[in-house]
């Protein structure tokens, strides 16, 4: 659902279930997604507003930065998982679902709802698109929007991905709303923070895991606070997570290590001295793109997606930064 779905659809459950009326206005803070009016006890309660499909953990430091900024913060989801309700309560977020389920606190009034029963969500039409296939060629896309025009058999060879599957993710891209025609073959990402959120929510769940080559300690200890002078096979074995956020901003030291690499299993273990660890703090996942450059971290947006899934303030205000510097066109 877009945006003016779900508030719209709370607003009208909202006032179905117990009688509170109230309007949301697009326009508002530029970065926001508009305000809401609610009357309760005869009084107009204002507030700023945040439209999501879904509330992610990953989105909540941002949540509670927008709610510092700019006060009198309402989320509005079509569906809210009982932890982030109870995250969001404690830092006194108010937030509203497509079902009428809300909380909120402010001038002397305290409302919360949470008897309706979660909305039956509608099949994705596009859900190839975020599919682990999907979503290998969805990076391409965020890494070189260019990509998206190029002749299928191209965007095959470069995301190395079956041809039908291309034209999968594609059609499903429009269905979602994610691409809009500008001529006959000529077609631009919109919703870009939306698209960029889902991509970050999908990889996380259902691309990053089977990618996992496994987790590691270092034979010597002191190798892991020494990792910058780890010489990593150029091209082959790049820093991702948070060496790669330390790369980039020198803003965070690292407390665990993740590398994505072309490399097998036995060779990382050879060449770079780890040990098999199910809570080592090395953590080794396959590359799933060709490397077009000659750096030491992977792109930047995967660096960004993996700080912003630690759900760690200091990785969230890393994300930010790298955010700020590199992906200005991204979002």
């Amino acid at each position: 659902m877009k945006e003016y779905e779900i508030t719209q659809l709370a607003l009208e459950n909202l006032e179905a279930n117990i009688g509170v009326a109230g309007n949301w206005n697009e326009h508002g803070i530029h970065e926001l997604d508009g305000t809401m009016e609610l009357i309760i006890d005869q009084q107009l309660l204002k507030f700023n507003v945040e439209v999501k499909q879904e509330l992610r953990n990953h989105q909540l430091a941002k949540i509670i930065e927008m709610e510092q900024r700019y006060g009198s913060l309402m989320v509005v989801a079509n569906r809210i998982f009982p932890n982030i309700k109870q995250e969001l309560r404690q830092n006194q977020i108010a937030y509203l679902e497509a079902n009428g389920n809300i909380w909120l606190k402010q001038s002397g009034i305290l409302l919360w709802i949470d008897n309706q029963k979660t909305l039956q969500e509608v099949k994705d039409k596009g859900n190839r698109a975020f599919s682990k296939t999907g979503l290998k060629v969805v990076f391409h896309f965020l890494l070189d929007e260019n990509t998206i025009n190029r002749p299928y058999r191209e965007i095959a060879n470069i995301t190395e991905v079956s041809l039908g599957n291309i034209n999968y993710v594609i059609t499903g891209l429009k269905e979602m709303g994610y691409l809009i025609k500008l001529s006959k073959d000529q077609y631009k990402l919109t919703n870009k923070k939306d698209f960029l959120d889902k991509w970050i929510t999908n990889y996380e769940e259902r691309l990053k895991p089977s990618l996992k080559i496994g987790s590691f300690r270092f034979l010597k200890e002191n190798d892991f606070n020494n990792w910058r002078n780890i010489g990593l096979q150029q091209n082959t074995t790049l820093w991702g997570g948070e060496p790669a956020g330390d790369i980039l901003t020198n803003y965070l030291n690292p407390a665990e290590l993740t590398i994505y690499t072309d490399e097998s299993r036995s060779d990382l273990m050879k060449k770079y001295r780890l040990l098999p660890d199910p809570n080592g703090k090395v953590h080794a996942y396959k590359k799933f793109w060709k490397s077009t450059h000659d750096g030491l971290t992977v792109p930047p947006i995967l660096v960004y997606a993996d700080l912003i899934n630690q759900h760690d303030r200091r990785c969230n205000e890393t994300a930010e930064k790298i955010k700020e510097k590199y992906l200005y066109d991204t979002v």
